[in-house]
């Protein structure tokens, strides 16, 4: 009943107000969504086959206990269905949403595998964790027991926040210290709110100020103050900033006013929508109103900035990339929703310049083909020569990817090891680096990765924080 209704919702919700039905008006979509949703999550959760292997648990960074909670959802249990997701998921509500389900869980789903479409985990995950919230089941973290030892989080983003809520949980007393006015990293400033809706991050960031975490926002470490005095005020540090430097295109014009980075781009977007006054938006320079616009790569960041140019107004948004779509490094089901919506993909394309002088006209395309593999089996873009041509834009979005900040630099702390990536050495096991006390873990560790990565090795990192601080000053300090 609940499916017709949304449907009858659906079709009429442009017509005339006189002409809805009275249980049709915009103030019951809200009852009705959730009864729709009710239907779909039970209907989803008990196609689950509780197979012997459980192959979306095993291919889910964070090991979630999948195959019960789906069980729990099918029989109405869904109180313990969150509380066992939660057990091993901080932020469920999130990964429900974010996740690229169909390259993790949804995409080993045996029911997938035999044909006949996969259990629509992520689907269901947000829908038990949207109903936790509703019902009051979240609560703030109450520890058992307060201690005194505390710890430093530099980054408030996923791995960061991850941490926090473990380390409060024993009664670990915790400062985090974020560069931005508001805590969530990427979650709050990288990611559409199309995707991610910004009051699903706030709220979860309110549970854990109400649970005794400490924020300091607008604090640039080696600069408002220095990792040295961080270090000297808490028992150990957890290094969580993520990596936000990102790849630049060269080539002529690449100065040219109206091309920009992705994450400024985005954060630009995000901060509008939570009602910041924001100049290079309301300029245009931010702001893909009424433009022809290029957005330059392939991966998921890529795909929420041709995402956000539709939602923005632009003209036209294409999309290049070097490679053919079957070799996109973003999420497949991103892709589609982003040709669903009107975006045009260039296939083996890349940028050599630009055109247009002090503003940007254009991109000079190379057309690309693909050649033989290197030494991990992906073919390698070759150039097509005089084969390239002139893309008009009158905005083009840089989503290149993302490299790490020179952090011993930036901090003044040579000491601290890095990989040649740039990345800090941590123990894969331990995330502890080359300093006593100070651990790593997140992005600026595995590098650019996905959001769930960054939760696990949050959660790992404050397990290993309680076995150092478990041990005696001595062995500590070594």
């Amino acid at each position: 009943m609940a499916k017709e209704r949304m449907l009858q919702f659906v079709t009429l919700k442009r017509e005339m107000p006189e002409k809805r039905p009275a249980n049709l008006r915009a103030q019951d979509f809200h009852e009705i969504y959730r009864e729709f949703a009710e239907q779909k999550a039970t209907e989803q959760a008990s196609r689950c086959s509780q197979c012997g292997v459980p192959y979306c648990q095993s291919h889910c960074p964070l090991h979630n206990n999948i195959p019960d909670w789906l069980r729990m959802t099918a029989e109405g249990r869904l109180q313990e269905a969150y509380e066992l997701s939660q057990s091993t998921n901080t932020f469920p509500e999130i990964c429900g949403r974010i996740c690229p389900q169909d390259r993790l869980c949804e995409g080993n789903c045996v029911i997938e595998q035999s044909g006949h479409g996969t259990v629509t985990i992520g689907s269901v995950e947000k829908y038990i964790t949207d109903t936790a919230w509703e019902n009051g089941w979240v609560k703030p973290v109450k520890p058992a027991v307060e201690r005194t030892e505390t710890v430093a989080i530099i980054g408030a983003g996923p791995g960061g926040l991850a941490a926090a809520d473990m380390l409060r949980r024993k009664g670990v007393q915790v400062t985090v210290y974020d560069r931005y006015d508001r805590a969530g990293g990427l979650l709050t400033y990288g990611i559409p709110g199309f995707k991610l809706e910004k009051p699903v991050v706030m709220q979860r960031i309110e549970q854990l100020e109400a649970s005794g975490v400490q924020f300091v926002m607008n604090c640039k470490v080696g600069e408002d103050l220095s990792f040295d005095a961080i270090r000297g005020q808490h028992d150990a540090v957890l290094i969580a900033t993520g990596v936000y430097k990102m790849r630049c295109v060269g080539g002529p014009g690449s100065g040219a006013q109206g091309i920009v980075q992705a994450l400024d781009y985005l954060t630009a977007s995000n901060r509008k929508s939570f009602g910041d006054e924001v100049e290079a938006y309301d300029s245009g320079a931010l702001n893909a109103m009424g433009k022809r616009v290029v957005v330059i790569g392939g991966g998921d960041t890529a795909m929420d900035c041709v995402r956000t140019a539709i939602r923005q107004g632009a003209v036209s948004v294409k999309c290049l990339y070097r490679r053919d779509k079957a070799n996109m490094p973003g999420s497949q089901r991103e892709t589609q929703n982003a040709e669903e919506e009107g975006v045009e993909f260039v296939w083996l394309s890349a940028p050599k310049g630009f055109t247009g002088g002090a503003s940007v006209e254009g991109v000079m395309v190379q057309r690309m083909r693909l050649g033989a593999p290197d030494a991990s089996g992906r073919q390698t873009p070759e150039v097509i020569e005089g084969a390239d041509y002139v893309e008009p834009a009158d905005l083009v979005v840089t989503a290149l990817g993302f490299e790490p900040e020179e952090l011993p630099t930036l901090w003044g702390v040579p000491e601290l090891a890095v990989t040649r990536w740039g990345t800090i050495k941590a123990d894969f096991r331990s995330h502890a680096t080359s300093l006593p006390g100070v651990f790593a873990a997140g992005d600026i560790v595995r590098g650019a990765s996905l959001v769930v990565w960054a939760i696990r090795d949050g959660r790992e990192a404050a397990d290993a924080i309680m076995d150092y601080l478990a041990q005696p000053a001595s062995v500590a300090a070594e």
